[in-house]
């Protein structure tokens, strides 16, 4: 794409108006402020003097009539409950049609990596119904910084029942995973969002391959358009029931190193 003066001013433009953005909350937490500047070459992290005996020891208060609870993935349950929530309140559109719907073999895959700890599944239930409403995850991590190894966590699908985001539920499990990562002598995490907080160390376009492209279309996901009929779309889209692909395999354990 070519870009005129315009756009580049534009891009200028929303560059300095996220800096402008008051981070309420990522303020108060251990990252790096929008602006902040550092020396590429030092490689050590920007907060060093962390100690465990400083990590609070008790749960962050939540407000009245719920409470915390730990997630046991591996019962299924409990990953009927997780499953569920995510499945009716997680990531969506803008106009609040399409969502993502993680399979619950999925989420047991996702959750129970090498050495992943159960406390670090944590949920919210609302103690009427004892209704999950709220859910957190991290994992353990190691992640090669120039060749240096840390220990890290990588956190995953905080959700807060859609119903239920005004009671800025969001921020206390934040702070609650944060303070269990804390209590196992970690103190660096890695995270995605669609949005842009403070602060990215790195972006990323992922790509979708439509399969039901008829379907796709028919709910409106995907469009048509004067030069793509349903007939070309759903030949263009179409996968073979074989691989075609000269030199392909089955990966095996031999083909990663370590």
């Amino acid at each position: 794409k070519e870009f005129s003066g315009r756009d580049i001013y534009q891009l200028i433009k929303n560059a300095k108006d996220k800096i402008k953005i008051d981070y309420k909350f990522w303020y108060t937490q251990p990252v790096p402020k929008i602006n902040d500047e550092f020396n590429e070459s030092v490689n050590e992290p920007f907060i060093s003097d962390n100690k465990v005996e400083n990590v609070r020891k008790d749960e962050y208060k939540l407000p009245a009539g719920y409470s915390w609870y730990v997630c046991d993935v591996k019962d299924e349950k409990d990953r009927s409950e997780i499953y569920t929530l995510l499945t009716d309140n997680y990531v969506e559109d803008d106009d609040n049609i399409f969502r993502f719907n993680y399979s619950a073999e999925f989420l047991l895959w996702a959750l129970t990596s090498p050495n992943y700890l159960k406390t670090w599944h944590i949920g919210v239930k609302y103690d009427a119904s004892n209704k999950l409403i709220g859910f957190i995850s991290a994992i353990p991590t190691d992640i090669c910084i120039h060749k240096r190894t840390i220990k890290m966590a990588e956190v995953n699908f905080l959700c807060v029942h859609k119903t239920l985001r005004s009671k800025r539920l969001a921020p206390v499990l934040i702070k609650e995973i944060t303070r269990r990562i804390n209590l196992e002598n970690i103190w660096q995490a890695i995270y995605t969002a669609g949005v842009y907080l403070p602060k990215p160390v790195s972006d990323a376009r992922y790509y979708h391959r439509s399969i039901n492209v008829k379907k796709l279309i028919e709910i409106g996901f995907s469009s048509l358009n004067s030069r793509l009929t349903m007939s070309r779309a759903i030949k263009l889209y179409r996968v073979d029931d074989t691989l075609n692909l000269k030199n392909m395999r089955l990966m095996k354990k031999k083909d990663i190193e370590g």
